[in-house]
């Protein structure tokens, strides 16, 4: 065989891959692949230096990982907001109905599996990145090369990012549980974890066993021209991607509402697991001008199927303490089976519910599961009652330290700075993966240096000698040294990833960002009124950070005089929008969130929505309903291009 001839042996192999895994409609036996298959696999042995990036070859595994590396998405990967009635539903159409009143909807199912983002760049898979915390998550290319329905080569040359769902088929997920449980091995608790798990598998001999798919679902960084959103995935699905099984791209609410029913009856028929239908909004362009929250967008929504309910007995009531202090009632239920998933704990949210639904231990409860939503009762069966069930009393101490709980109605707080359940969990938290990312302090250590009373505060960490940790069990000199040198390359982070660490109540990190480019070093004297002007930012967030700030002001500043964060507040320049807010609207000549960045930096607060508060509105082609309300209220409008001669 002779290099060409091996070149046109991979491009059958694949084709006949492609018809396998993507198309559904084999056009060769297994055994006529797998002579092919061998044919290619002799010809590379004997010729290693000239081994193809799209030989069939390169899906089987065998590589063994050392662990995996942190990589960054190109655009960031975003949450969706979920809506869980048709009445929700409609309420975010009529908010985007604000942008334009007539637009259309695409549609599709939502699978319930682990999200990826493939980078290919010279129609080449470069690089693939578990969804992680948006922005960065881990590289796990070499696993994603064993999935036969992730194309190794495209025929598309631009840089692009394909995001979509590895999900496993639940006749696959049945087969693969068996095979653990005549192994001795733990149960995968749904398909979900067992799609998750097989991408983070060291050796890649494991991932491609696990018989993985892949279903596109959007575009990240990209330099296609097309205008709509169903062309981008039409787009993309001919370059030999998976389709789902229903698209529907449409302007009919009724269609939409349709389609939902459709699928939930066809919940049970379709091979992979949903748990929704994902409903956007078409128009490429109307999808900027609506622009994103703190966590979402605001074009998009998960719909989410109703919840499966199931009839249980409450056992017993735990108390949970939170790393801010909540205290949390959760119900110990009789183990029982919704969707594959053994639950035998649920939320109460708080003990005004309890009181409210008249919930006591010995009841008969309906629970209910949805998709990622953590169980909860919604019912006490009150007619099967015996008369043995048992009233439930609100704590007065902490279950942890037995310190005097503060009583606030809906929430109950321990106020003890000293509680192990509030240090321990806060010291995790700021040393976790999402946060500073200090390598070495696992739980497991947090816990042992807390036991003996090595670090009882955040602070503590930075005082932690050689000697100290070599005392420890577990530990040796190269073991402490890495951990003291990890907590001393965690100084002098950004500062917007030092707040994010501290774990402040609904300060994540998008909001940690804001504050941090908002204030700068000086935030912990940002007042309410501040705080709330934030873009994003409400009523809850403004006051857990000042709570915050008021509880633990004295003890933060210690801690920024040792890790020494570095501030990244915002230089404003003087300019005429300097001081007023600015609303942008229609299709633009560059990125909106480009020229956003640059009004804030002549020191404007953009805004998403037109009031009388409104100084100015900027408007592109195409421009919709807030330029209308702006001519209304008497706002000051002007064109990009009169913008641009305002910045000369």
């Amino acid at each position: 065989m002779n290099h060409q001839e091996y070149l046109e042996k991979i491009k059958r192999a694949n084709a006949w891959a492609k018809a396998y895994y993507v198309d559904d409609a084999p056009l060769a036996s297994d055994e006529e692949y797998d002579t092919l298959y061998h044919e290619i696999l002799a010809f590379e042995q004997q010729n290693p230096l000239f081994i193809d990036v799209n030989s069939p070859t390169k899906r089987v595994g065998g590589v063994v990982l050392e662990g995996f590396e942190k990589a960054a998405h190109l655009a960031r990967m975003w949450s969706m907001e979920d809506v869980f009635d048709m009445a929700e539903l409609d309420l975010w159409i009529e908010r985007v109905k604000k942008a334009k009143e007539n637009f259309t909807f695409y549609c599709e199912p939502k699978f319930d599996g682990a999200s990826l983002n493939l980078i290919y760049e010279y129609g080449v898979l470069k690089q693939a990145i578990t969804r992680g915390d948006g922005t960065i998550g881990e590289d796990v290319t070499e696993n994603i090369k064993t999935i036969g329905s992730i194309p190794l080569c495209i025929d598309y040359h631009e840089l692009i990012e394909i995001r979509g769902e590895v999900v496993i088929k639940k006749a696959d997920f049945e087969k693969l549980n068996e095979e653990r449980l005549h192994l001795g091995e733990a149960l995968f608790a749904n398909p979900r974890n067992a799609a998750a798990g097989s991408l983070r598998q060291l050796d890649t001999a494991i991932t491609a066993k696990r018989k993985l798919v892949f279903y596109p679902w959007g575009i990240g960084s990209n330099r296609l021209s097309h205008t709509y959103l169903s062309q981008k995935m039409a787009f993309v699905y001919a370059l030999g991607f998976l389709q789902p099984p229903k698209i529907v791209v449409t302007q009919s609410v009724n269609d939409v509402h349709t389609l939902y029913a459709e699928l939930i009856a066809k919940r049970d028929e379709i091979e992979m697991m949903m748990d929704g239908m994902v409903v956007k909004i078409d128009d490429i362009g109307l999808q900027e001008e609506l622009g994103y929250t703190v966590k979402y967008p605001k074009w998009m929504v998960a719909f989410k199927f109703p919840a499966i309910e199931k009839v249980t007995r409450l056992k017993d009531i735990t108390l949970q303490v939170g790393r801010t202090g909540v205290v949390t009632p959760v119900a110990e239920v009789e183990a029982v089976n919704i969707e594959g998933v053994i639950v035998e704990r649920a939320t109460l949210h708080n003990f005004d519910e309890i009181e409210r639904k008249d919930i006591r231990i010995g009841d008969s409860v309906i629970i209910i599961r949805s998709g990622d939503v953590i169980p909860k009762i919604i019912k006490v069966l009150e007619a099967r009652r015996s008369g043995t069930e048992t009233k439930i009393q609100r704590p007065t101490l902490c279950p942890v330290c037995r310190s005097e709980l503060l009583d606030d109605g809906a929430l109950i707080k321990c106020q003890n700075l000293s509680c192990d359940a509030r240090v321990v969990g806060a010291i995790i938290h700021f040393a976790s993966k999402k946060a500073l990312n200090i390598d070495g302090l696992g739980d497991k250590i947090v816990e042992q240096l807390y036991v003996q009373k090595l670090i009882l505060h955040v602070k503590d960490l930075y005082a932690l000698t050689l000697e100290q940790l070599l005392s420890l069990e577990g530990f040796k000199e190269k073991k402490a040294q890495n951990l003291l040198a990890s907590l001393e390359n965690s100084k002098g982070v950004s500062l917007e990833k030092f707040i994010n660490a501290l774990g402040i109540e609904h300060i994540g990190e998008v909001a940690a960002k804001k504050i941090a480019r908002a204030f700068g070093s000086e935030w912990l004297e940002a007042n309410y009124d501040q705080i709330i002007a934030l873009e994003g930012f409400g009523e809850e967030m403004a006051k857990s950070l000042m709570e915050f700030i008021h509880v633990n002001a004295d003890e933060t500043k210690e801690l920024m005089d040792i890790i020494q964060p570095i501030a990244s507040k915002l230089e404003i320049t003087e300019s005429v929008f300097t001081g007023k807010t600015v609303v942008l609207t229609g299709s633009m000549s560059q990125p909106r969130d480009e020229i956003k960045v640059m009004l804030e930096k002549l020191g404007a607060k953009v805004s998403g929505s037109v009031s009388k508060k409104t100084d100015f509105v900027i408007f592109g082609e195409d421009a919709g309903s807030k330029l209308s309300k702006a001519k209304e209220l008497g706002v000051q409008v002007i064109s990009e291009e009169t913008y641009k001669k305002m910045l000369l």
